[in-house]
């Protein structure tokens, strides 16, 4: 798993115990697994179908650096599973781990999923560029 983006804890990410709300870093990982799943498949029309098992091993609080890794768990004819760990990057804790993140590649007017054309040994290797949106 390779650690490829991270985000400075603010005021307004906090809860009122002081730590990272939940809500926020869900929302995080909803995020950059899409960036993640869309650089992978090189498609822009994905959406979230379902995050499974989701972990809070411990706490982060304003000024920590948490960083995200993710992988990709499983491909399918029309989706991607991926797995997002996020730690705390100075400590190297886990501070929460989202497993089985799916995507469903759709048709940008159709909204039907279609195939994306890709196999999880095409996607061995980890691509980190950006989908081209022509």
């Amino acid at each position: 798993m390779r650690f490829l983006s991270r985000r400075l804890v603010m005021p307004n990410d906090l809860n009122f115990a002081g730590s990272l709300f939940g809500g926020r870093i869900l929302e995080w990982i909803d995020e950059e697994a899409y960036i993640f799943a869309s650089c992978q498949l090189d498609q822009k029309s994905l959406v979230t179908k379902h995050i499974g098992e989701i972990t809070f091993e411990a706490s982060a609080f304003q000024g920590d650096v948490v960083e995200f890794g993710l992988e990709t768990k499983n491909v399918g004819r029309t989706s991607l599973t991926v797995t997002c760990v996020v730690r705390n990057k100075g400590t190297k804790q886990n501070i929460c781990v989202a497993d089985d993140i799916v995507f469903v590649h759709i048709d940008s007017e159709s909204r039907i999923p279609q195939p994306h054309g890709k196999t999880k040994e095409q996607l061995d290797e980890l691509r980190i560029e950006p989908p081209s949106y022509s």
